[in-house]
Parts: C-alpha cells; sequence; structure tokens
C-alpha cells in the first residue's frame, strides 16, 4: 500500500515549490571560458535571463567540453538533455543540417548581424525540421572567414593556394577549399593551433572572431582577406538551442523570459555583438606583430568565385535528394541576404 502513495506524495511534494521554482539551465559549449563568444555573447545572455527572472532562472556554463564528448555531440547532447543549452556549429555532424547550410555556401553572406537574421528567419520557414528535440534560441552565423597562413609569403592568387592543406570547419568549406585547388583538413577550432604549430596544416580558414581563441595572431605569418564589401569566402553556422522537454516543463513565466531573449532579434545581436564587433580589433592583434593582411584583387576574387561555382549546385542536388526543392530554398536564402545581409 505504501509504494502505491509514494508516487502521489513525491508528485505533490514536487508540484509546491513551482510558484517560486529556481530552475539551474548547464550550458554546454566547445570554446574555452576565456573566449569572445562565453564572455560577450553566453555569460551576457545567462545574466539577462537571470536577472529578468528575479534569479529564479540561472546559468551553469561549462566551457571546454567539461560536460564531456566531442564538439560533433553537442547538438545531440542538447536534444538528449545531457545538457539544457548547448551553443554549437551544428553542421559539425555532417550531413544532417542540410538545408540550414545554405548560410555555408562560398561567397554568400557579408557579415554576421545580416546573415543571422536571414539564417533565423530561413529556418523558421523551412528547416524547424532539423531542429526537432530543440527549441533554438538564436541561431548565427560569424564575421566571414578568412585565411590565417603560416607562411609570410602567403597567399594572394589561386595559384598560390594548390595543393596547401587548410583546416576546414565543415563539409561546405571542405568542398570549398578543395575547388580551388587546396587540400581541406576538417577539424574543429580547438584543434588548430597545434595542427598548424606542427605542420599539419599549412593554414586554416577561420573568422577574424576566432583569431585570438586559436591564438592565430601568432602562429600566422599573413591573412588574407577579400576585398572590403565583398561577400565573404565561406561561413559556419551557429545554434544556441535547449533541450524541447526542459523549455516545456518550465512555468509560463519563466518561459516568458526566455522568449523575450530568443528570435531574431537576438540572432541579430549575437552575430553583430559576438562577431562583427570584433573583426577590427582581432585585425590590429595580426598587423601589430608585423604579420601581412593580404587582400585579393577584384579580378582575382572573380576567378575564385567562378573556380567555387559548382558548390552551389551540389548543395541544390544534396537538398533535392533529400526531398525538398533545392533551386527555390537557394533563391530564398539569397532573398533573405539581399534583406538583412547588405
Amino acid at each position: 500500500e505504501t509504494t502505491m502513495k509514494l508516487p502521489t506524495l513525491l508528485m505533490l511534494l514536487a508540484a509546491l515549490p513551482v510558484a517560486a521554482q529556481t530552475v539551474t539551465l548547464k550550458v554546454h559549449h566547445f570554446l574555452p571560458g576565456t573566449s569572445n563568444v562565453h564572455v560577450n555573447l553566453i555569460q551576457p545572455w545567462c545574466d539577462k535571463i537571470a536577472k529578468e527572472s528575479g534569479d529564479r532562472l540561472k546559468c551553469q556554463i561549462y566551457p571546454a567540453m567539461q560536460l564531456g564528448g566531442t564538439p560533433a555531440q553537442l547538438f545531440d547532447q542538447a536534444r538528449d538533455g545531457v545538457a539544457d543549452i548547448v551553443w554549437t556549429i551544428p553542421t559539425y555532424s555532417a550531413g544532417r543540417f542540410v538545408k540550414s547550410e545554405v548560410f555555408e555556401l562560398p561567397f554568400f553572406t557579408h557579415s554576421a548581424k545580416g546573415s543571422s537574421q536571414a539564417y533565423w528567419t530561413f529556418v523558421q520557414k523551412h528547416a524547424l525540421d532539423e531542429y526537432k528535440g530543440v527549441k533554438p534560441l538564436w541561431l548565427h552565423t560569424n564575421d566571414g572567414s578568412s585565411f590565417h597562413l603560416s607562411s609570410s609569403k602567403g597567399v594572394k592568387t589561386l595559384d598560390d593556394l594548390k595543393g596547401l592543406k587548410i583546416r576546414a570547419a565543415t563539409r561546405l568549406n571542405s568542398r570549398m577549399l578543395a575547388s580551388l585547388g587546396a587540400a581541406p583538413v576538417q577539424m574543429p577550432l580547438p584543434a588548430v593551433p597545434e595542427s598548424m604549430a606542427k605542420g599539419v596544416i599549412d593554414g586554416a580558414m577561420v573568422p577574424w572572431e576566432g583569431v585570438p581563441a586559436a591564438k592565430l595572431q601568432e602562429i600566422s605569418k599573413s591573412h588574407l582577406d577579400v576585398p572590403a564589401g565583398a561577400p565573404k569566402f565561406a561561413n559556419s553556422i551557429f545554434a544556441f538551442v535547449m533541450n524541447q522537454a526542459r523549455y516545456d516543463a518550465l512555468v509560463p513565466e519563466l518561459k516568458k523570459v526566455i522568449d523575450a531573449n530568443a528570435g531574431a532579434e537576438a540572432s541579430a545581436w549575437a552575430g553583430g555583438q559576438g562577431f562583427d564587433s570584433v573583426v577590427a580589433a582581432n585585425h590590429k592583434l595580426a598587423t601589430a606583430r608585423g604579420n601581412a593582411v593580404n587582400v585579393l584583387s577584384d579580378a582575382e576574387l572573380a576567378r575564385w568565385i567562378k573556380a567555387s561555382e559548382a558548390i552551389d549546385d551540389d548543395w541544390v542536388k544534396d537538398v533535392s535528394a533529400k526531398g525538398s526543392n533545392g533551386k527555390a530554398l537557394l533563391d530564398e536564402a539569397r532573398a533573405l541576404i539581399r534583406q538583412h545581409d547588405r
């Protein structure tokens, strides 16, 4: 008889403190606790929800994969409830976010703020099925990848790039590098410093935002950018997502706090505040060390764009093979970029 009553008693006890419950959210990500994303995005977001909830919502942040696993497993950790919230690059899991990865196509995006708004809007309309089991809070891109190279001569033309072993973040970055004649080596950002220092790779495609976290201003001797105003070489998509069941279990007033700090505006904030705002300062870290920051000429840029054109067609084929209209989705993503990212 006691065993029958125990579950009921536990349910009653669990229901009692709901009015003033404090919820501690486990937030997991792959960068160090000193990184720009940790200090300027994740921590301020956590402070904001704590303040707006009267300290009823709190974060326990675990940087640098402290809860275990690899960066490629973060999305599933949020989905499976290992963590309550994660910040990750979804496309570290190749082939699963095929629609979302349109924003990783070569020469597609111009800025993090604009393309983040475009990415959020696109996903809400076309790709929420790729985020089953989680609630996206903000989705953003970086400021666009640049090349960071160990040689002082660096790269100024397509011919200079031929055969160089270059780090890529995701499979679309890898495809792009291969189309340009480089030898792509796919790895997460934390693996880059050692690989470059040991000569395993000749350089890395990384946004300027990620330069200090990987000490690329120290390891590199030269860097390569697109001309001012031109679309960036490539991009990576990022997702700050919450376990859906964890969100659903919150009382309505705490859901409201989360909702007020999620969405298109939060995505634009993540891109602008987290990425665009640090580019100039990180450029200076490189030039202050005497590193060359080369810029492609307009004519050379046209060659690079032409050489990587087939990547768009491949993406359309991949998406269409999974039952979507790839061409229509590409057109829609481009229209959103024109709307938000110019």
